[in-house]
């Protein structure tokens, strides 16, 4: 850490101010104001539901329309937490009725199947036609099927992914709890960007949690397409402690790459070897989600270019794009990032509808990684504009050797992290 202390990092990104340095500006500048605009924002997870909740809290004579095909949201962070048993499937789930109650908010349960940006309309799968001001994009991530050999949305019956908490979720959670004992665990982590990168080891330190209690003659095996990631030294030392001889963790050069799988023979192939699981994770490589790329927004890689501050895509100015989908410099796909960016693009896009500039915004972003109910780390940052992009200037992960107690203590800021969140984006 540098700067400033790991302490006051966290108590920062806690702040809403913190999170979007427009906010107080936009307040004071739009009060009183009218304005006919309708706002449309498609997704409605950390980076969508909040982007409403900000949207009307900036203005409230906003007309606001968040379009999002479930009714009952199911977060990804603490859904490890499901799979280890350690929660039920109930406490990550959340109902849009609060925001929905919010004057000038419409909540519409539909699945976007076309952007027309000439002339300003989005498509529903109903038929229905909608028009609008200005759009918010975000659309989270979709599979990047065929990367891996025979790895389709059929093999994930078989294999699931785990990867957009749901059904998957309770599925992954079956298989592991139904392994035998002495029976083996596999996870398959693709190679970057892609949702959540501290996940993927949270979900083997929190298997690890559950089969040590409850089938201690089983073994877990992370195959890696990377050789390393922001918190591996980290991951490491707590598995070294806490489960000793259950996690090995194979890194791309050492042949940890997969490329094929076999649901037939429940087999997972990387470099020349075959592994055989009981239960196999394996997480696909990810891109932009589905409607950015059919509205053409994403680059070569799948991702979307957006411009900074505004979150505009690059693509096509008239459209804002964050969250999971977007390239926004130094930070990660994670939830906070994206409940960070959703304020940032609230603010910007209130401010242009009133002619206003916006002041330069602070960026920021937090993620715990719980490891067992006593156990956590995090790594928690600050990001500044440098030339147009979104660099690093403070902030990192969890000391090294820091105290079982230190531990222990971001264990339960965890939660606190995590009811604060899911209030920012739910009303409650």
């Amino acid at each position: 850490m540098t700067n400033i202390t790991r302490r006051e990092l966290l108590k920062l990104l806690g702040s809403s101010a913190m999170a979007a340095g427009a906010s107080s500006f936009a307040f004071s500048a739009i009060a009183g104001k009218s304005t006919t605009a309708h706002v449309i924002v498609v997704g409605g997870g950390f980076g969508g539901a909040t982007c409403v909740n900000y949207l009307h809290r900036f203005d409230p004579n906003l007309k606001i329309t968040l379009i999002e095909p479930t009714k009952t949201f199911t977060t990804c962070p603490f859904s490890n937490k499901v799979i280890a048993g350690m929660e039920k499937m109930s406490s990550i789930q959340f109902n849009y009725n609060k925001l929905a109650a919010q004057p000038n908010v419409n909540i519409v349960h539909d699945t976007v199947i076309d952007i027309d940006a000439v002339s300003k309309k989005i498509s529903l799968s109903n038929g229905k036609p909608l028009t609008y001001d200005s759009l918010v994009l975000s659309p989270g991530v979709s599979f990047r099927w065929g990367k891996i050999e025979n790895n389709d949305e059929a093999s994930t019956e078989i294999f699931p992914h785990a990867w957009k908490a749901g059904e998957q979720t309770v599925l992954l959670a079956k298989q592991l709890h139904a392994m035998p004992d002495g029976g083996t665990f596999i996870i398959s982590v693709p190679g970057g960007p892609f949702r959540a990168p501290p996940a993927p080891y949270e979900r083997a330190s929190l298997a690890a949690y559950y089969l040590k209690k409850n089938k201690p003659k089983s073994k877990i095996l992370v195959l890696d397409s990377s050789d390393d990631f922001e918190e591996k030294a980290l991951f490491q030392k707590a598995w070294k402690k806490l489960y000793p001889n259950i996690i090995e963790w194979v890194g791309g050069s050492d042949g940890g790459k997969v490329t094929r799988i076999d649901t037939r023979s429940k087999q997972i192939f990387a470099g020349s070897t075959a592994y055989k699981g009981d239960v196999i994770n394996v997480i696909p490589p990810q891109q932009a989600g589905a409607i950015a790329i059919k509205a053409g927004l994403t680059n070569k890689d799948g991702w979307c270019d957006v411009q900074q501050p505004s979150f505009e895509s690059v693509k096509n100015k008239s459209i804002y794009v964050i969250g999971d989908a977007c390239v926004a410099g130094d930070m990660k796909k994670l939830g906070h990032a994206a409940n960070n960016q959703a304020k940032i693009c609230a603010a910007s896009l209130v401010s242009s509808l009133h002619g206003l500039n916006m002041p330069e915004p602070v960026y920021s972003s937090s993620v715990y990684s719980v490891l067992n109910p006593k156990y956590a780390i995090s790594s928690a940052t600050v990001f500044r504009l440098k030339n147009g992009s979104i660099k690093k200037v403070s902030g990192g992960p969890s000391e090294l050797n820091a105290s079982r107690k230190t531990h222990k203590r971001e264990a339960d800021f965890s939660k606190g992290w995590y009811r604060s969140i899911t209030s920012e984006m739910f009303l409650g």
